[in-house]
């Protein structure tokens, strides 16, 4: 089995990958595709379920052909955008409608009328999370009064509800329903320390306990891909929300390690161990993993726009053609020339939890000029990561250093301001995409491929680079009140 391959599924929020790893962590192949982006209102996010599923099966089926055969594949391994809501027909298998994504805060009058009525200090004791348009449960209830076809399912007994992992295991595995850990804990309706959706948030947001999925260990023998897709039975034997496996991908798996994920949204999380997690500064728990139906836990900051941001500067503004010219251009000049950008296009995100702010940028001059605006944008996640940094530390997990990933983490301009605005080291892997490697961890343990977390991290994490403070106090300081000054104007 050591010559054959770990089949990982990366649903991301604007592509799906399909990718190849062996036991050793190292990549093997990679086939993408991007995912068609719906904005039907301000505020609103959609996905098509259906193009979800036929691009990711494209790519697996590319990978599959590229290992020499289904049977040269030992198992496979999915992580996924979280919280993001897919319903469907159980009988049909097919979407009802679109999916409502992570972004999509068109449940935030919702969330603010169960806050009213008192039920958020309810809500966070059991699920570690706030009320906010962001989780899952309020999108299912929003599809549940708005969308007939959904209605009249849950009526007749044939609603699905699930977030993307889920939908894809239904379709892989011909009709299995399930969820991991990592995931249910996402949704709102899954207490930390219970073994399945909580019958009592069910009932707070009005969703069909038989729409959902069991929830399941986040490695093991979960399911099996049918024949007919990929070419054999290939198992299913690890998933996790994209978050997860990526503080996995890190080997964050003791109490205290911290990583932060810069992709779409930016995701910072600090194992607990067995230990609940619990926040007084806006923080939130999540479930990190589940083994043996024993579960290890992590606080999460959560930042709704890090690259989106950048794909925004490049696709509605036209400033720069590619994400790679960032850094060229913010080595280009001294400064951002007093330019601040805060993006809270989607809402602002931990610490400040306001669903309703929007983004702005200050200090525009006629000086201003493209290389300007790409630097204040990566400035943009130092800040965020600043302000997350601050909670963290009130709550008394103050970080000593930081491990980073994600696609925007290739930009050494942007982890050196990290490195220099939050004064600590930062240390980011050779390889990025920790998310999928994350995932081919647990397909790994899942399978037998490897006998424990730590064993596959200490075979399949490969070399690191480090980056140290070299920003003097008062620049730091000035940076810091210019960014206190624009966020407080949203």
């Amino acid at each position: 089995m050591t010559d054959r391959l770990i089949l990982v599924l990366d649903e991301g929020t604007t592509s799906t990958r399909a990718m190849l790893f062996g036991g050793d962590g190292r990549q093997h192949g990679v086939a993408q595709q991007d995912l068609t982006q719906h904005y039907p209102k301000p505020g609103w996010v959609e996905h098509d379920a259906g193009e979800i599923w036929e691009r990711t099966l494209a790519c697996a089926q590319a990978m599959v052909e590229k290992a020499g055969g289904a049977d040269r594949i030992a198992a496979i391994g999915i992580t996924n955008q979280r919280e993001t809501v897919v319903a469907w027909d159980k009988e049909t298998g097919e979407p009802l409608c679109r999916a409502i994504v992570w972004q999509d805060r068109r449940t935030a009058e919702f969330c603010a009328q169960l806050k009213a009525a008192g039920h958020e200090e309810m809500v966070r004791g059991k699920t570690g999370l706030l009320l906010d348009p962001y989780f899952s449960a309020t999108k299912m209830r929003w599809l549940l009064d708005n969308e007939p076809e959904v209605a009249k399912a849950a009526q007749d007994g044939r609603l699905a509800f699930g977030t993307v992992e889920s939908w894809l295991v239904f379709k892989l595995a011909g009709g299995l329903h399930i969820t991991d850990a990592s995931n249910a804990s996402r949704t709102l309706l899954l207490a930390l320390d219970g073994e399945g959706f909580d019958l009592e948030l069910c009932d707070l947001f009005g969703i069909p306990p038989a729409a959902l999925p069991e929830v399941v260990d986040n490695a093991g023998m979960l399911g099996v891909a049918a024949p007919g897709l990929l070419g054999a039975p290939i198992p299913i034997t690890g998933m996790a929300g994209d978050q997860q496996a990526a503080t996995i991908g890190q080997g964050c798996l003791a109490p205290g390690d911290t990583k932060v994920t810069y992709g779409t949204g930016a995701f910072i999380l600090t194992c607990t161990g067995s230990e609940l997690p619990h926040s007084d500064n806006r923080l939130l728990g999540t479930v990190l993993c589940e083994l043996g139906r024993e579960r290890s836990y992590a606080v999460e900051g959560s930042v709704f726009v890090a690259g989106s941001l950048i794909k925004w500067l490049r696709d509605s503004l036209g400033v720069i053609e590619t994400a790679h010219e960032t850094e060229d251009l913010a080595r280009s000049i001294e400064d951002s020339g007093g330019v601040v950008i805060v993006p809270a296009h989607t809402g602002l995100g931990a610490p400040h939890w306001q669903p309703d702010a929007r983004g702005a940028i200050t200090g525009l001059t006629f000086a201003t000029g493209k290389a300007h605006l790409a630097r204040a944008a990566l400035e943009a996640m130092s800040y965020q990561t600043y302000d997350l940094a601050r909670a963290y530390a009130a709550d008394g997990v103050e970080w000593t250093s930081l491990r980073i990933d994600g696609g925007m983490s290739a930009n050494d301009w942007m982890v050196q301001d990290i490195a220099d605005l939050l004064d600590l080291p930062v240390t980011r892997p050779a390889f990025v995409e920790t998310t999928a490697l994350g995932a081919a961890m647990l397909a790994a343990v899942g399978s037998g491929l490897h006998p424990s977390l730590g064993a596959a991290a200490a075979e399949m994490i490969g070399e690191t680079s480090s980056f140290t403070p070299q920003m003097d106090a008062a620049r730091r300081e000035t940076r810091l009140a210019a960014w206190a000054e624009a966020l407080a104007k949203v």
